[in-house]
C-alpha cells in the first residue's frame, strides 16, 4: 500500500537502501559532470529508471542532468540535506539547494523519493521550487526546512509498526481534508498550533479551515505514494483518480507524535510534476 512493494518492517533493508541513496548524492551532486559522478549513477540507478518531475529524464543521465540543471537555476549550489527517510523499498530525501548552506531563505527546496530494487534506483519523484526572500508572507519566523516541534516528554523512537500506523493516519488525514474536503479532520488529527513551514500558510489549523471555507477552489487531490520513517510521514498528492503517470502536484512531510500531526513541511512545483 502507499506505492511500497515490499514489506516496510525490513529495518536492514531499508537503512541499505537509504545508504544507496545518500552516497550517490555526496558523490554526485556537486560536480555532475565528473567521472565520479558518472560511475556513481551508472552504480546506484538503472538503466531503465523511470523518472516523474518537470523535465525529468529517465536512468542515470536523466538523474545527473537533474543535478545540472539545479546548478544552473542555483550559482554554486550545494545540496544540504535536511530530513530523510527510508520505509520499504522507498527513500525519500528533503533538502535545500543553496550557496549559502547557513541561510536556510535562500536557494530551492527540493524533496526527491526514489524506489530501489536489488540495491539499485529503478524509480523516482522529483520535486524543487524557490524558497521565499525574506520574511515569510504568513508571518511565520521559521523556515521551510527548520525543526521546531518538542514533544512535551522524551520518548523512544517509533518502531516499524507505529511507524506503518503514523503512515496510514497522516495519508487518511491528507486525503479526508484535501480529496473530502471535510474540514472537520483538522480538530482530530491535528494540533490546533501545529507549525508550519509553508511559507505563505500562519502556524495552526485556523488558517486551514479559513482556506477551505473560503470557496478556494482547487482540484479535489489524494495520497498516491506515501513512507514512514520515524514520526515523519511522506506524501506525494496527485488528482483524484489519476494514473501513475499523470503529474503530481506535491510532496508534504507531516510530523506524527501522540496521535496527532504536529508539524508540516512541503515542497509545491510551479508546474506539477509529471
Amino acid at each position: 500500500p502507499g506505492g511500497s512493494t515490499v514489506s516496510r518492517l525490513d529495518t536492514m533493508a531499508e537503512e541499505a537502501n537509504l545508504a544507496v541513496v545518500t552516497r550517490l548524492f555526496s558523490v554526485a551532486f556537486d560536480d555532475p559532470d565528473s567521472a565520479e559522478a558518472q560511475a556513481a549513477a551508472a552504480t546506484s540507478v538503472a538503466k531503465d529508471a523511470v523518472a516523474h518531475g518537470t523535465g525529468s529524464a529517465a536512468g542515470p543521465a536523466g538523474l545527473l542532468a537533474q543535478f545540472a540543471a539545479d546548478h544552473q537555476r542555483v550559482t554554486g549550489a550545494q545540496m544540504v540535506a535536511k530530513h530523510t527517510a527510508a520505509d520499504g523499498d522507498l527513500v525519500a530525501i528533503h533538502y535545500q539547494i543553496t550557496a549559502d548552506p547557513s541561510d536556510e531563505r535562500t536557494g530551492e527546496a527540493a524533496a526527491d523519493v526514489f524506489r530501489l530494487s536489488r540495491g539499485k534506483i529503478v524509480e523516482r519523484w522529483s520535486f524543487d521550487q524557490p524558497v521565499p526572500q525574506g520574511k515569510a508572507a504568513s508571518g511565520n519566523t521559521n523556515t521551510m526546512f527548520s525543526d521546531l516541534y518538542e514533544p512535551a516528554k522524551p520518548s523512544p523512537a517509533p518502531t516499524e509498526a507505529q511507524e506503518e500506523k503514523n503512515r496510514v493516519f497522516a495519508v487518511n488525514a491528507y486525503d479526508t481534508l484535501f480529496r473530502d474536503r471535510d474540514v472537520s479532520i483538522l480538530d482530530r488529527a491535528f494540533d490546533p498550533a501545529y507549525l508550519q513551514h509553508n511559507p505563505v500558510a500562519p502556524n495552526g489549523t485556523a488558517a486551514l479551515k479559513g482556506f477551505f471555507s473560503g470557496g478556494a477552489s482547487f482540484p479535489a487531490m489524494e495520497s498516491t505514494v506515501s513512507l514512514a520513517d520515524g514520526d515523519l510521514v511522506w506524501t506525494l498528492s496527485q488528482a483524484e483518480g489519476a494514473k501513475a503517470d499523470d503529474p503530481y502536484s506535491a510532496l508534504d512531510i507531516f510530523r506524527v507524535d501522540g496521535g496527532l500531526i504536529r508539524e508540516h513541511w512541503d515542497v509545491v512545483p510551479a508546474t506539477p510534476a509529471s
